[in-house]
């Protein structure tokens, strides 16, 4: 059903950029929904999942650094959103003090001086004329959580994770955004040159370029590297129409539609945008302490090698794809590189052409790891509209819980995509893919959120390593659990 925009309507879409059109699709889209995705089962190591033996993995590091020679390679952080869900259950306990939000006031509290934030709130705490010890001692924890998350403390519910006090060492404390930089001199420079790429929101864009200043001579000195920084934000033009419960425009106080941002998957664009040969995806909150962080640097050689060593081999086929008049031999041999190697199940009547298609597509590697019970989306089998099966990573929300097949196909998997990627943006002659080509659209997803008092239906984007990567050339590789140190919550912190 076509919605009557009104003239303000249009101009206001206009002026930021939305196109009418596609609002009206979106529209249509939460009356239809989307469809679940359909699981042919799960990817398991020798089913979808690559295992490297100790001998190929010490090959591909020892040839990664040669690999990269003349390559452009850009790290790739997302890193927009604020921290307050990180703290969703101190937050919890401000406004409701059961007996469960006080004990988990009381674990935070206690645990406080292991905290690398802790020197710092003793610091908001005193300049309000308080003591910190004093105050946990006397039970007052809404004071110390209060200076921790609000404004006139440290104000870290309304900080991005990436400028959070993140890891204590003996002589320092490091942010999250430093610990990225320490890697990024570890495994993503070609001839000391390191290329990091951060989405951030425009509000604040100038707290990270402040404490890239103040810390970039001291690492650069360090590990004797010189680093490029560069910054987008999530364009407001992929922002999407958000939804009353009936299905109808959601207008808020003024009469306005209300646009929201359409979750990491409108970060395809920005991707897009990235000139670079190989770039590593990796979420903000992804670190771990200089200490431990060896097997992290190893195995992101160990894909970004592998990715390149499938490239270089893809590259070639279709140099003589495109020349034509392949021989059978020639021929039967891509073919069955594309199937054992790329992961690129055979068609009927597989032909040159196609095949030549096939091929021609950004590639991405990804880690994954075993499950033990972290969250993150599953490495699937899925069918598409023609029944064709492609190696697709699915989020839990994609999945019928209602259908006792999917789920029992969803059970049997073995690992979860930590959002470990490492991707191919160019082609075989050496032009960028527009990656826009390659998003499946139907793989968005519909939530409920708040707006005030007033319950609204918001549309996601198709996730950047779900839909907006569905048809790129997928790779999973198995990777330690070692590699996968998120902070999800202010208590995952104390896992360092």
């Amino acid at each position: 059903m076509s919605t009557q925009f009104s003239s303000q309507d249009l101009d206001f879409m206009r002026q930021r950029g939305s196109n009418p059109e596609e609002v009206q699709h979106q529209l249509d889209i939460f009356a239809k929904g989307f469809d679940f995705a359909r699981l042919d089962r799960a990817a398991t190591p020798g089913d979808g999942i690559l295992q490297l033996d100790d001998e190929a993995t010490e090959e591909l590091v020892a040839d990664y650094g040669q690999m990269l020679e003349g390559k452009k390679v850009v790290k790739f952080v997302p890193a927009s959103g604020a921290a307050s869900r990180m703290f969703k259950e101190l937050y919890s306990y401000l406004t409701d003090d059961s007996e469960e939000t006080r004990g988990k006031a009381l674990k935070f509290v206690d645990s406080l001086p292991r905290y690398p934030f802790y020197e710092a709130l003793k610091q908001v705490v005193a300049k309000n004329g308080h003591d910190l010890e004093t105050e946990a001692r006397a039970g007052n924890y809404k004071l110390i959580v209060s200076a921790l998350l609000n404004n006139e403390g440290l104000n870290y519910g309304n900080q991005p994770k990436g400028l959070l006090l993140f890891h204590r060492y003996a002589d320092k404390i490091r942010t999250a955004v430093e610990e990225h930089l320490v890697e990024a001199a570890r495994y993503a420079c070609v001839d000391g040159q390191c290329y990091l790429h951060f989405t951030v929101s425009p509000q604040h864009q100038a707290g990270f370029e402040a404490l890239l200043a103040s810390v970039l001579p001291k690492y650069e000195q360090q590990y004797n590297v010189h680093y490029h920084i560069d910054f987008s934000i999530q364009d407001p033009a992929t922002d999407t129409v958000a939804a009353e419960l009936d299905n109808s425009p959601f207008r808020d106080e003024h009469g306005q539609l209300l646009f929201r941002p359409a979750g990491h998957g409108a970060l395809i664009y920005n991707l897009n945008r990235l000139d670079a040969d190989i770039v590593f995806v990796k979420n903000i909150d992804n670190v771990i302490t200089e200490d431990k962080v060896e097997t992290t640097v190893r195995y992101k050689k160990v894909i970004a090698a592998y990715l390149l060593q499938l490239q270089n081999r893809v590259n070639q086929y279709l140099k003589v794809l495109e020349a034509g008049n392949v021989d059978p031999m020639t021929l039967m041999e891509m073919l069955d590189f594309a199937e054992t190697n790329l992961m690129i199940p055979m068609e009927e009547d597989m032909d040159a052409d196609r095949l030549y298609e096939l091929l021609n597509r950004p590639i991405r590697v990804c880690g994954m790891v075993k499950n033990e019970g972290e969250p993150g989306g599953g490495p699937f089998w899925v069918l598409d509209a023609n029944d064709n099966a492609s190696l697709q990573i699915v989020e839990s929300s994609q999945i019928d819980k209602k259908n006792p097949q999917q789920m029992d196909i969803m059970s049997h998997a073995t690992h979860f995509n930590p959002v470990d990627m490492v991707c191919a943006l160019k082609n075989y002659k050496g032009e960028r893919f527009d990656l826009l080509q390659y998003v499946d659209p139907e793989t968005g997803f519909i939530s409920s959120k708040s707006y005030g008092d007033r319950t609204l239906k918001a549309l996601e984007l198709p996730g950047l390593w779900n839909g907006a990567m569905a048809n790129w050339i997928t790779i999973f590789v198995e990777v330690p659990i070692q590699t996968f140190n998120p902070v999800k919550t202010v208590f995952d912190l104390l896992r360092r």
